[in-house]
């Protein structure tokens, strides 16, 4: 930032809340699937991960998400671990600071069939399998720094039931 530029104003709603979000940590024969993905930042690289929608669990927001991303099928089958992580942005138009921060679930799994026909996500370039190696030498393309640390939590084993993620039904089903 420039020192002679006002102070940044960060952006902020009434009551903090973080953004949730999911993560498919898919691995087969020693490589992870990984997506690139266009960013404000530029090309990066991630698991494929996004955002729970309304009326969602997080187990379902990770089968969808890794489709939409990837065109693989995958079914989670265990919780690698939560993880909490802050992103800001400068805005340099209005000298403000976009400050998110992201609860994400990674969930571990089975990967079932690659759907050739299904497009990518707005934004995914291709999908990549990649060496944990590979992955640790590219950190600096990564779009979060949870892409290694729930590879790193993957490979040493950690793996928790899925009946420790419940959502109630009035989540998928209002009115129940």
């Amino acid at each position: 930032m420039n020192p002679s530029s006002p102070t940044p104003q960060v952006l902020q709603s009434e009551r903090w809340r973080p953004s949730v979000t999911v993560a498919a940590i898919i691995e087969k024969d020693g490589q992870f699937l990984l997506i690139e993905e266009h960013t404000p930042e530029g090309l990066k690289l991630n698991n494929p991960a996004g955002h729970l929608d309304p009326g969602e669990s997080p187990i379902h927001a990770c089968a969808r998400e890794a489709l939409e991303e990837s065109a693989y099928v995958f079914t989670p089958t265990f919780l690698v671990g939560l993880y909490l992580s802050r992103f800001q942005r400068a805005l340099p138009q209005d000298h403000q600071i976009e400050d998110i921060t992201y609860l994400r679930f990674a969930f571990g799994g089975t990967l079932g069939a690659f759907q050739p026909h299904l497009k990518l996500d707005h934004g995914i370039v291709r999908t990549l399998w990649l060496s944990p190696d590979e992955i640790r030498a590219s950190h600096q393309q990564h779009r979060s720094p949870l892409l290694l640390q729930c590879m790193e939590d993957y490979l040493m084993g950690k793996r928790y039931p899925l009946e420790m993620v419940y959502t109630d039904p009035s989540v998928t089903h209002p009115g129940s």
